[in-house]
């Protein structure tokens, strides 16, 4: 999988590749679902993990956001993927937060964490996945070198905007019917400067209740 996404330009680092390599994707999709395909897949709850190509997309984006001793956070965090990454990243001096805001999900991601080689982390406090409405983010971690959404935002919440360090960058799918993976810089003056990176597909940013719903 990760040699695939090298030929097709879509890895170009070497932390990235190593990082996708050491967490395994099999542990974090559904039983009996083929895990190194590149495409996204239900995880049940109206959720879904995305396509690798698009985890290493936002790796790319991050890269120098998830330097060691950096603070990431992953809203939407589904089977907990990215947010082992993340980890991996940030290492142990840093922290890597996900929220989610089904509680089987939490429940679920960790328990893949544990399996995963990211388990350190998770032990020793510096990765962990809380419940919660990932459009208010985490404050209580706050402020973010790296910030990725995993779901498409009507437009960019504010909360995020402000849980952002100065020299931090967040990704995030923004639209409805047309959905733009954007990325957000803020400047070290607090000004943010937001560009289109790809057009995208996710599901809904939206409540519990709307999810569960089917939106």
């Amino acid at each position: 999988m990760v040699e695939h996404l090298q030929h097709y330009g879509v890895i170009r680092s070497k932390k990235v590749s190593e990082v996708m390599e050491a967490i395994d994707r099999a542990l974090f999709v559904p039983e009996g679902t083929p895990p190194y395909v590149d495409s996204p897949m239900q995880i049940g709850y109206n959720a879904t993990i995305s396509a690798p190509h698009m985890h290493a997309t936002c790796l790319q984006l991050l890269e120098e956001n998830l330097k060691p001793g950096m603070h990431a956070l992953d809203v939407g965090s589904g089977t907990g993927y990215l947010t082992a990454c993340f980890a991996l990243m940030v290492g142990p001096e840093g922290r890597a937060v996900g929220v989610e805001h089904i509680p089987e999900l939490v429940a679920s991601s960790i328990e893949n964490i544990r399996k995963s080689a990211a388990a350190p982390l998770l032990k020793e406090g510096s990765l962990s996945v809380h419940v919660g409405d990932g459009r208010l983010g985490w404050p209580e971690c706050a402020p973010y070198d790296a910030i990725h959404v995993g779901a498409a935002a009507p437009e960019i919440p504010p909360a995020l905007i402000e849980q952002l360090k100065p020299g931090g960058r967040m990704v995030i799918p923004v639209g409805n019917m047309f959905q733009y993976l954007k990325v957000v810089d803020k400047n070290p003056d607090g000004s943010v400067s937001v560009r289109d990176e790809t057009s995208v597909r996710y599901v809904p940013l939206t409540s519990q209740e709307a999810q569960l719903r089917g939106y």
